[in-house]
């Protein structure tokens, strides 16, 4: 990092701090969020230029939980908190 853009293919239970830190001055994030096998939503995740984060509900999905292992790297390679 830092990256300009973010997509997450599982869904997460919140929004993770460690991507959002990953995230470049003017990115941009889109994520699944929400409890396995209950109600989720597509997020966005804007930084502005100054570090500032915006968050925005885009809209309802249903995805597969993102899990790391013992290890605590999730499947595709990124460092999970």
């Amino acid at each position: 990092g830092p990256y300009d853009a973010i997509h997450v293919g599982a869904a997460a239970q919140e929004i993770p701090k460690a991507l959002v830190e990953q995230l470049a001055p003017g990115g941009m994030m889109v994520l699944p969020v929400g409890p396995a096998g209950g109600s989720q939503e597509m997020v966005e995740v804007t930084k502005d230029k100054e570090g500032n984060t915006k968050v925005r509900s885009l809209f309802g999905v249903m995805y597969v939980p993102l899990v790391k292992d013992p290890a605590g790297v999730s499947a595709g390679g990124g460092q999970l908190n």
